[in-house]
């Protein structure tokens, strides 16, 4: 099965508001393992760039004057993801601003059915805990110390070894842990589906009933196949050992 991990960096927070898309790096998966087969570009977003969204990801005015507008390069990128499920992180965020771009140049839209919420994901598997790219990181020991700025084509291949890991790691279905919860990813519009719980290993110790029920069997056989040579003897039942049976 193809999918398409993405990431997108922006001059803002909502398109609604005329922001624009900047950045979008794409990763390949072919059953879950990367192929190596990545498509990544710079947009100029013919706006000038926001200083707060400039500290984020660190693309200015200067570096992407020279850029593409995102009509200009928008059949590459469609050729790339061809009609793979896209999976990203907060897939909202990066599906509105791709749908927006799309829009703006008469392209349709990507139906949310595509889409694969890798935070959704996490908040069901770990509740309560944070699930930020780098918290995820850090959980799963996937290394991030390249990540100095966000950067869509970073960020995607690290989501992409993050992804792998909420669907299964890379035995997917293999997993011999009591606290493995594999998980199958779901479109965004449906509810993820709980983790299923492994069933805990039964204790071997018998009880003490189990214990008298068994002595009690064992005394009601009639000449059993151990007790025809010497140094056995036929078991004693106690009055306890009576009662119990008959509870």
């Amino acid at each position: 099965m193809r999918e398409i991990v993405f990431d997108t960096e922006t001059t803002g927070l909502d398109h609604r508001q005329g922001d624009r898309v900047v950045e979008i790096g794409c990763v390949e998966l072919i059953n879950r393992v990367e192929t190596g087969r990545t498509y990544h570009a710079y947009f100029n977003p013919g706006m000038a760039m926001p200083s707060i969204a400039e500290q984020i990801h660190g693309l200015s005015d200067a570096f992407l004057s020279d850029k593409p507008e995102f009509h200009e390069t928008v059949e590459d990128l469609l050729d790339f993801l061809d009609d793979s499920p896209l999976i990203a992180h907060n897939a909202m965020f990066d599906w509105g601003f791709l749908n927006h771009e799309l829009g703006e140049c008469g392209r349709m839209h990507i139906p949310l059915s595509r889409i694969i919420d890798t935070l959704a994901m996490s908040k069901t598997r770990h509740p309560g805990a944070k699930h930020s790219l780098d918290a995820l990181c850090n959980r799963y020991g996937v290394d991030r110390s390249q990540r100095l700025k966000h950067g869509a084509l970073l960020d995607a291949q690290l989501l992409a070894q993050i992804y792998v890991e909420l669907t299964g790691g890379r035995q997917i279905g293999l997993e011999i842990g009591l606290d493995a919860k594999p998980m199958a990813p779901a479109p965004i519009q449906q509810a993820v589906p709980a983790a299923l719980n492994g069933r805990r290993p039964r204790g071997h110790e018998i009880s003490t009933e189990e214990r008298i029920r068994h002595r009690l069997f064992v005394a009601r056989l009639k000449e059993p196949l151990w007790a025809q040579g010497d140094g056995w003897h036929e078991p004693t039942v106690s009055r306890v050992d009576a009662r119990a049976d008959t509870a």
